[in-house]
């Protein structure tokens, strides 16, 4: 897959970039390189390999320090919202945006 200047121009206006020509073939080739370097690895053949929790559990045993799951904060909802302009069943309430 590459992309064409075409593509770098639609981006461009999707992001509201404002790119000068030598920025955007700039930007073109960086991207294409992109590309290329994930086509490489797509290329690779990972058929039985499980993924790896972390990067070093490549080469050695890596035990996840992670702690339990419970709650460390006290529940302050209401205080919270207490400023909040409007409240409901404990949820703020905000004005519809898309219609």
């Amino acid at each position: 897959m590459a992309l064409t200047p075409d593509d770098v121009r639609r981006i461009q206006h999707l992001a509201r970039l404002e790119l000068q020509p030598p920025e955007s073939e700039r930007m073109l080739t960086q991207i294409n390189g992109f590309f290329s370097i994930v086509e490489a690895m797509r290329a690779v053949d990972t058929a039985g390999i499980e993924p790896l929790a972390h990067p070093v559990a490549a080469f050695q045993d890596v035990q996840l320090r992670l702690r339990d799951d419970v709650p460390s904060e006290p529940n302050a909802r209401e205080a919270n919202q207490r400023s909040a302009p409007a409240v409901e069943g404990g949820l703020f309430l905000v004005p519809k945006v898309i219609e």
